[in-house]
């Protein structure tokens, strides 16, 4: 069970946002939702986190750490920040509407 102290105050500080690729788009046909998540997050914080700001039920999270890639801009070279990734999948019947319907 998740004590109220490991919630951060603010909710939307665990959700970064999600992530809108061509394999994300494929794994919606599966109700499965790729987010964007804070490093330091664990499994059932981000769970109750997406059922919090959603209000849906969630079956399964996987996560993974993505590794630092390498950035030139001209002669200079830099790294990308390091992010955490979560891929969250819901109960039947539930969804999250990531694209607004004008």
């Amino acid at each position: 069970m998740i004590n109220s102290s490991d919630f951060p105050s603010n909710n939307s500080q665990i959700i970064k946002y999600p992530i809108i690729t061509d394999k994300a788009t494929r794994l919606l046909e599966n109700n499965q939702y790729s987010f964007i998540v804070d490093r330091s997050s664990n499994k059932p914080v981000i769970k109750a986190t997406i059922e919090y700001l959603f209000n849906v039920k969630v079956i399964r999270i996987n996560t993974c750490h993505l590794p630092r890639k390498q950035k030139r801009v001209g002669k200079y070279i830099g790294w990308k920040p390091q992010y955490k990734k979560a891929i969250v999948r819901l109960a039947e019947g539930d969804v999250i509407n990531l694209f607004t319907e004008n």
